[in-house]
């Protein structure tokens, strides 16, 4: 009948609506579960693309977990792991130096005019230089892909960076649809900056015409313009008579302090009668010396001025009135290094004082002579317990058969993973440098051994633990425990720094605590001796860590140390944030907080390249603290606190270290902020 049917319409539209409402709650469900896988992918996603990725077994694993009641949070925190590029060294720049002509591709203007255009629009290449993108255009080489083909697959290892010049491309990761690209986008970048794994893939869904380079290609194309102009700025400093008497390692210095400026036809770059505190010296074009004799009289030309010609010398030296015009004749304009007063004399100091200054030896590396351990052979240890295991090899607790109380860690390495990773000179360089090192705070090797599998390093055994897990497990550090870690690595880096080594891998999963409580540090696997105002090229560190000028290839020093020392002082200060999670409680994620970090490694790279002023402190760091860490993280290494005139001393006498007690801390009589219970 007409009434049971509408009485059916009536229970299916109740039926629908119910449908509608589960359909919506479930949409609602599955929009924050999106939001929460996404926030797990974005912390997983900081581990990867790694040359060492952890291997770790599930008992390993659950030594950094924090066991909770039932009622409590689980709190887990990833130790972080280090990247390496292969090692670079001097010794390569014959293959730096390759013909630029052999890998040439000709390229139509307007080809070269979106590539340029691509990399300068690109979060990590547009702070490349301009003769470094030139190059990198012209040496690009052409690639096309159909619709459909997969140009970059999640998981893969890298070695090449694209520029899509036509046809469209999907990226996804996953699984997940992130983003489609079209013409004049740069896709991974990651690839030509260290051998990785790829974070996402790129598939072709039109016909595609890509341009391409390769890791070795671009970092012997970085590695050769720096030198080449390190080697140019430095032969025009011997020839100007102002700087005679200086050693090389302080013109060195000075070339790095030094700046391009550009200046356009017929600019006066100084005036006469005007305050004046640069100097300059022309790398590229013409410039005219004008003069007048009196107020109401013209300019009358000097004379000229080319490449390689300098002046305003004199204003390094508190002359400051320019009794001189200087004017651009060139129709290109002219470029100049220019170095200022202030630079100048925060980087070294008085000119005629540096010039009569004498200078102590270097110091070299102290053998530790200890006979004792020079007869010892492997089959000597007991092993009592694994304390780590990584994708190198492990760490065992050892102790000494004829003597259990004497115990030891004995770093087991795979020989394998360090040939197929291509780490020999970096393993090579922890067994000599901390063979050498004799320092209270950097962790002692006493000897190594070797089989046909593995290298094994007796080492030290601070049983204190390490500083990251006093980190988690406290959330963060005040001001006065921060101060006396921070302390304890500036003690390392005054023994390393004045030998000429760069250590390049700071963070807290690399301090152990000894049963005082003072800190160590250990793991040389990226140290290296390179003397001083000498360059290395190694892309290596731990990302959120890294200094700018490693990113970028430009070459580093033992300043970089000094970066990492800043982003130290900001984690130790800020600890962890619970990133809470309901729909797997009790599970909370356990985040650390450097300044810098992103969901990836290029992510994280790019923030670093914004600058330290581009972060908002927390409240829970002191204004002092600020002010040095500001200080310690300056882009250009000329200006971080530790790398001018008095070193590392600066750092020790910064306001916030006022009032601390360094001599106690060198004799181990100052009280640590925690002592470890050690059974």
């Amino acid at each position: 009948s007409l009434k049971e049917l509408q009485y059916a319409i009536r229970h299916c539209l109740n039926e629908l609506k119910k449908k509608d409402e589960a359909i919506k709650a479930l949409k609602s469900d599955l929009v924050e579960k999106t939001s929460i896988i996404q926030c797990l992918y974005s912390q997983l996603d900081k581990y990867k693309s790694i040359v060492w990725q952890s291997t770790s077994s599930t008992s390993t694993l659950n030594r950094y977990k924090i066991k909770a009641s039932p009622h409590d949070p689980v709190q887990k925190r990833l130790k972080r792991n280090a990247i390496s590029a292969e090692p670079s060294s001097l010794n390569a720049v014959g293959q730096a130096t390759f013909d630029k002509s052999e890998r040439l591709v000709p390229k139509q203007p307007h080809t070269k005019t979106l590539i340029r255009g691509a990399i300068l629009e690109n979060d990590f290449m547009k702070h490349l230089e301009d003769c470094q993108i030139e190059e990198i255009v012209d040496c690009m080489y052409p690639v096309e892909y159909s619709n459909g083909s997969c140009i970059i697959k999640e998981g893969d290892v890298g070695s090449l960076v694209y520029v899509l010049e036509d046809g469209k491309v999907a990226v996804t990761k996953a699984g997940a649809h992130l983003c489609n690209m079209g013409a004049g986008k740069v896709f991974g970048e990651l690839a030509i900056l260290y051998n990785c794994t790829r974070t996402a893939t790129v598939k072709a869904t039109t016909h595609v015409r890509l341009w391409a380079i390769d890791r070795h290609c671009f970092q012997a194309i970085m590695m050769r313009t720096g030198l080449l102009k390190h080697s140019e700025y430095l032969e025009f400093l011997t020839s100007v008579p102002t700087f005679s008497g200086l050693g090389e390692d302080l013109l060195r210095r000075i070339v790095d302090v030094m700046e391009e400026c550009h200046f356009d036809y017929g600019d006066y770059i100084i005036r006469q009668g005007a305050i004046g505190d640069t100097f300059y010296i022309i790398s590229k074009g013409n410039v005219e010396v004008t003069k007048r004799k009196s107020a109401s009289s013209e300019s009358v030309v000097i004379r000229k001025l080319a490449k390689g010609d300098w002046f305003g010398e004199r204003a390094l030296q508190g002359e400051d009135l320019r009794t001189a015009n200087v004017v651009v004749e060139d129709r290109e304009g002219a470029t100049c290094l220019v170095i200022d007063r202030q630079s100048f004399t925060q980087l070294i100091g008085d000119l005629d004082s540096v010039k009569q200054r004498k200078y102590d030896e270097v110091p070299e590396l102290s053998k530790k002579s200890d006979g004792f351990y020079d007869d010892l052979i492997l089959e000597d240890f007991t092993a009592i317990d694994t304390l780590g295991v990584g994708g190198f090899g492990r760490v065992e607790l050892v102790e000494l058969k004829s003597d259990p109380a004497k115990t030891y860690a004995m770093k087991v390495l795979k020989k394998r993973h360090i040939v197929d990773t291509r780490q020999q000179e970096h393993i090579k360089n922890e067994k000599v440098i901390m063979m050498d090192c004799n320092s209270d705070f950097i962790v002692k090797m006493y000897r190594t051994f070797r089989d046909t599998k593995y290298i094994y390093m007796l080492l030290e055994c601070c049983l204190g633990g390490e500083l990251w897990t006093v980190l988690r497990d406290k959330g963060h550090f005040d001001d006065s425990a921060a101060r006396f870690y921070t302390a304890c690595v500036v003690e390392a880096f005054t023994y390393m720094h004045a030998r000429g080594i760069i250590y390049r891998d700071l963070k807290p999963e690399n301090l152990l605590l000894d049963t005082r409580g003072y800190a160590k540090l250990v793991d040389f696997g990226f140290a290296k001796r390179i003397g001083f105002s000498r360059k290395t090229w190694t892309f290596c560190g731990t990302p959120e860590y890294v200094a700018p000028e490693i990113i970028l290839n430009k070459g580093h020093d033992l300043s970089a140390d000094y970066w990492s020392l800043g982003i130290l002082m900001f984690e130790l200060m800020t600890g962890r944030y619970l990133c809470t999670i309901t729909q797997i409680s009790p599970y909370v994620i356990s985040i650390f907080s450097p300044p810098f970090s992103g969901s990836d490694p290029m992510k994280t790279y790019n923030q670093i390249l914004k600058g330290i002023d581009m972060i908002e402190f927390p409240k829970k760091i002191s204004k002092n603290a600020q002010s040095l860490i500001r200080k310690l993280c300056r882009d250009n290494p000329s200006e971080r606190l530790g790398n001018q005139r008095n070193g590392i001393k600066d750092i020790q006498k910064h306001k916030w270290f006022d009032g601390f007690h360094w001599i106690g801390l060198r004799k181990g009589t100052m009280a640590p902020p925690t002592k470890p219970q050690v059974t």
